[in-house]
């Protein structure tokens, strides 16, 4: 495997955008391919079978695309579906809840970790597997935000439809007293803001596109693949449906580097 091959990042819709961003600055000379599976999101209400089923299909999308190595910039995916997903592809594949899940571990005072998700991510325990694996004694709480993905996906990140619903999503977590509160969907970082006034000022965020991209710099170099420095990476755009929405919503998240989103569709 070539050490300029691409690095492939992929979300339902521009949620992973989060990941990518930070993969982009802190490895530069890296060429990123991004996927966004605008057909098909929100992930978080389908149902197992399908998460891993169009999981899969846009790995082996971005792997025909000559990656050396997959993000599944999706809690979603990570939470159901990273074994389908690395059996479709030969390449390494990394989720981001493990990331996540250290990083709160991390930064929490009390050890009362909140996790916000989807419904399918919630629903999985995922977070809760990883934080007790991590540290036995840490007690969580987790609240599913079914709403937050669609206001993400069309520029809703503030006003007071978006605060109420938080407002209303984020109550059980303020009673259970929790600390810390993992982010747990890509798309949410969006709406820090208006999640940091639901919570209060006490309560820490964790988003996990820095604790992934660290991890995934840590693997190119064990393996050998980092690109080589000094250069500057190439940046790749693809989505399933309405490239053109999904570039004007991406031109807001990462600035004008989105010059071009290419279309592909999946046959189911």
């Amino acid at each position: 495997m070539s050490r300029k091959a691409p690095i492939g990042v992929f979300d339902s819709g521009l949620g992973g955008l989060t990941v990518f961003k930070v993969l982009a600055r802190r490895m530069p000379e890296e060429s990123l391919i991004y996927f966004g599976d605008t057909a098909h999101v929100p992930y978080g209400s389908k149902s197992p079978e399908a998460i891993a089923r169009y999981s899969s299909e846009v790995a082996r999308f971005l792997a025909k695309r000559g990656i050396k190595l997959l993000v599944v910039a999706c809690n979603t995916s990570s939470a159901w579906a990273l074994p389908a997903i690395r059996k479709a592809v030969k390449v390494p594949v990394i989720g981001v809840i493990e990331p996540g899940a250290r990083g709160a571990l991390g930064v929490s005072r009390g050890g009362r970790i909140g996790i916000i998700g989807t419904e399918a991510t919630v629903k999985s325990g995922a977070y809760e597997k990883a934080i007790r694996a991590l540290k036995k004694g840490a007690r969580t709480a987790s609240a599913a935000c079914p709403l937050f993905v669609p206001l993400v996906e069309e520029g809703w990140w503030s006003g007071e439809v978006v605060e109420s619903v938080a407002r209303k999503y984020l109550a059980p977590l303020r009673k259970a007293r929790v600390d810390t509160v993992i982010l747990g969907c890509t798309h949410y970082p969006y709406l820090k803001p208006v999640l940091a006034r639901a919570l209060g000022s006490r309560v820490r965020l964790i988003d996990s596109a820095e604790e992934t991209a660290r991890e995934t710099e840590m693997i190119l170099c064990d393996l050998g693949l980092r690109a080589p420095r000094g250069g500057r990476g190439r940046r790749e755009f693809y989505a399933s449906d309405a490239p053109e929405r999904f570039r004007r919503l991406a031109r807001r998240m990462l600035g004008a580097g989105v010059a071009k989103v290419g279309l592909h569709q999946f046959d189911s």
